[in-house]
């Protein structure tokens, strides 16, 4: 039977985490009034049997009158917390002795109260933050049903027009005016006119979501109301008409409001309506799980105690605000209302799949095709460097150079690529074991999110496949077959595994796949796109993945310019166009990231993002100054990468720690870490921080040149690359964690969607 501590533990929210019931600090006071009780009991024994007899036939008589007595035994005072508040604060005051250590029980009755003042308060201050939210998606939906129905309407009506068919929008009409810009006034009242020609479209008297009776367009709230959706989908048209001068040939110009953006509408309140549906369930399980810690915990008093106060104080906690008041309850049911009615087309299944997504259960069969793969890509490496050990292909003066210049870097790519995966999915392993809310910081839906067996599923199958193809690959060209007859096969593994990710057939993970598609878009065309955490985390571990990057493009150039046709294997290194390239491709990571930063200082406007910034133009300062060092190996430009890739590692450093980690904390009550730590055993932090500094000396390899005996500076290459990748799924869980309770520290459990239609004050 699981113990109540660890399952209220694991059920209650991660973010309010704080917010909750002290269960365990109450045990802890608990504790202590129990042990002072066996030691009176133990000095208190009596030796006589008579006197053991009376004892218990004592303690009989009073039975009957115990719950008569306890009555008496506590007394819990209400009192308002301040002159100007309306929440209550509970003080409990002992009538009589109850425990043999007074002050014990008085600590525990002190910690009690606390705990009921604290939850009530944070039930109050989230169920008003939800029920503004709610008010507010009620005036969104008004809104939207207004705009719907009008659309209805004017198909209702039938025009025949040949505009009105090719174009499915509402329209209204403005005259054209001389000035080129008008003021705030002049498109206020443009919006009015273009009211009152919607008016003229259908838009008469429509029904309200929330009550039976119709709302008349031509009052004054509603007016209102639809003046301010106007200003928002045909925003952009006022102003483009307000700057142009063309007019139509019957002197007016007209404004659409499309269907597209309606639609785009739609779809914002239908996020936010989720949104708010699941706080609303994690406000609910707030209420009950605390519920449940009050009741055990004062059973467990009158059992150490003997007294029965749980009658008593548990008649103060039902009748406290957050478990006597139904807010929440009414603004949940309302919310299964308006999204069946509105978004499921009255089907209650098909909304509850909206607004309780069921996350897939984990099958038995993925665990065994793990065990299977792993097996396999075990078996097929070690058939691999076996025959590559005898046909010398790695070693440093092979005459077989062809190879690790050609197939090498493919099999050396897919090996960085899906090692990073790999400690992916440990890291998802260790967030979910600490309770770190991952798919609530990456805003992972439930059918895009991968469960770390997914992961290691995807590594293990792909691996063997890789190592497969490369070993058969090594194989032929051992049998003396020509590599013109066999250098196809790796550019065909290549070709399979982008036609793979492409692939629009809903298989292999679909979801999941083009959400990464669009995360790799969103940085390849930074600062464009808005930058959320995943863009910026996705581009972080780009920065660690240089040398894949540049064998992908040194693959591409073999194979799209046809050099393994005509057996040219120098070819793209010998064109200057394709060297520069290469070197371009070490600098691109850092440069998105850059981008990211100042996008994001642009939206935000917080300094601390161009200070980031500067961290990634010192890595491309340093990453520039290594490419010079290749090219010309000179005592200058040595002490110039030195002193360089130096700065960027101090730089790099403070950043890992201090920002990213939230480490070296001077007042922390953990020295030189934090004060709230996920991680129970404080050596690991320190372990962790020397071993990120290890692996970011890793640059010192470009200095001292060091290389295994006898082995292919390639395979060298491919050692100190992956250390990189290690390092950084090593930094993954630390900087996830530290944002994870940021979000605890603002009590931030569900994500605010902008809503479409923005309000409008009698001011404006």
């Amino acid at each position: 039977m699981v113990k109540f501590t660890k399952q209220f533990e694991g059920q209650l929210v991660p973010e309010w985490k704080d917010a909750f019931v002290d269960y365990s600090q109450l045990k802890k006071d608990l504790k202590k009034i129990h042990l002072l009780t066996n030691k009176v009991e133990k000095k208190q024994t009596e030796t006589s049997f008579i006197k053991t007899i009376k004892s218990s036939l004592g303690k009989l008589s009073i039975f009957g009158n115990k719950e008569r007595e306890s009555s008496r035994a506590i007394k819990v005072h209400t009192k308002l917390a301040s002159s100007g508040s309306n929440s209550d604060v509970y003080e409990t005051e002992l009538l009589e002795k109850i425990a043999d250590d007074t002050d014990a029980a008085k600590e525990f009755f002190v910690c009690l109260d606390t705990q009921l003042n604290k939850v009530n308060q944070f039930y109050k201050t989230k169920e008003k933050e939800f029920l503004e939210r709610g008010e507010c998606m009620k005036k969104q939906m008004e809104i939207l049903i207004e705009l719907k129905d009008a659309f209805k309407q004017k198909q209702a009506t039938g025009e025949s027009t040949q505009e009105s068919k090719e174009d499915d929008s509402i329209s209204c009409t403005i005259s054209c005016e001389e000035d080129s810009v008008r003021s705030r006034t002049d498109q206020m009242q443009l919006q009015e006119s273009c009211l009152e020609d919607l008016e003229n479209n259908g838009v008469g008297a429509l029904e309200s979501p929330r009550s039976e009776e119709p709302i008349k367009i031509n009052s004054e709230d509603s007016k209102l109301r639809t003046v301010s959706a106007i200003s928002y989908l045909i925003k952009e048209d006022l102003i483009n008409q307000s700057s142009s001068k063309k007019c139509g040939p019957d002197g007016v110009n007209k404004l659409r409001i499309s269907k597209k953006k309606l639609s785009h509408a739609e779809k914002m309140i239908k996020g936010a309506l989720t949104e708010l549906y699941k706080g609303l369930n994690y406000l609910k399980t707030y209420r009950s799980l605390n519920m449940l810690a009050f009741m055990n915990i004062l059973k467990k008093f009158d059992k150490v105690t003997g007294k029965q106060i749980l009658p008593i104080y548990l008649k103060v906690v039902e009748s406290s605000y957050f478990n006597s008041s139904d807010e929440v309850i009414k603004l949940s049911d309302e919310v299964e209302e308006w999204f069946i009615k509105h978004f499921a087309g009255e089907n209650r299944r098909k909304a509850m799949k909206y607004l309780k997504p069921h996350h897939r259960k984990e099958s038995h069969s993925v665990t065994f095709f793990i065990g299977l793969f792993t097996g396999c890509f075990v078996a097929l490496l070690a058939g691999y460097i076996i025959v590559a050990h005898l046909t010398g292909m790695y070693r440093k003066h092979s005459e077989n150079t062809f190879y690790m210049e050609t197939a090498y870097p493919v099999l050396s790519m897919f090996g960085l690529l899906f090692l990073h995966l790999f400690l992916y999915g440990c890291n998802i392993f260790m967030w979910r074991k600490a309770r770190i809310n991952y798919s609530f910081i990456f805003e992972l839906g439930s059918k895009n999110e991968l469960k770390f067996r997914d992961v290691f599923l995807i590594c293990t199958a792909s691996m063997s496949v890789i190592v497969g193809v490369m070993f058969v690959h090594l194989l032929l060209l051992a049998k003396g077959y020509s590599l013109r007859q066999v250098q196809v096969i790796p550019g065909l593994l290549l070709l399979v595994f982008f036609l793979i990710l492409i692939c629009p057939l809903n298989i292999f993970y679909k979801s999941s796949r083009y959400r990464l598609i669009t995360v790799i878009r969103n940085i390849v065309f930074s600062p464009l796109y808005k930058v959320v955490m995943l863009d910026f985390f996705m581009a972080d571990q780009l920065c660690s993945q240089v040398p894949m990057l540049r064998n992908l493009e040194y693959i591409a150039c073999y194979y799209i310019t046809g050099s393994y046709a005509t057996q040219d294997y120098g070819y793209c290194m010998r064109v200057k166009y394709y060297r520069d390239l290469a070197y371009a491709v070490s600098f691109l990571p850092y440069y998105w990231r850059a981008m990211q930063c100042a996008r994001r200082w642009f939206d935000e406007g917080e300094t601390s993002h161009l200070v980031n910034l500067g961290k990634y133009v010192s890595a491309m300062l340093a990453a520039g100054t290594k490419v010079a060092y290749e090219k010309e190996r000179s005592v200058g430009w040595l002490c110039l990468v030195v002193a360089m890739s130096s700065i960027a590692t101090v730089y790099q450093l403070y950043w890992d720690f201090v920002k990213d980690w939230g480490l070296l904390q001077h007042n922390s009550n953990n020295p030189w870490l934090r004060n709230q730590l996920m991680l129970r055993q404080k050596y690991i932090y320190y372990f962790s921080m020397v071993l990120n500094l290890v692996l970011r000396l890793a640059w010192l390899q470009t200095v001292l040149h060091s290389s295994f005996e006898h082995v292919d500076y390639r395979v060298t290459g491919l050692f100190l690359a992956a250390l990189e990748v290690i390092r950084r799924g090593h930094w993954n869980f630390y900087r996830l964690e530290n944002e994870h309770l940021n979000n605890a520290g603002k009590f931030r459990a569900v994500k605010t969607v902008p809503l479409p239609f923005r309000e409008v004050d009698e001011e404006d």
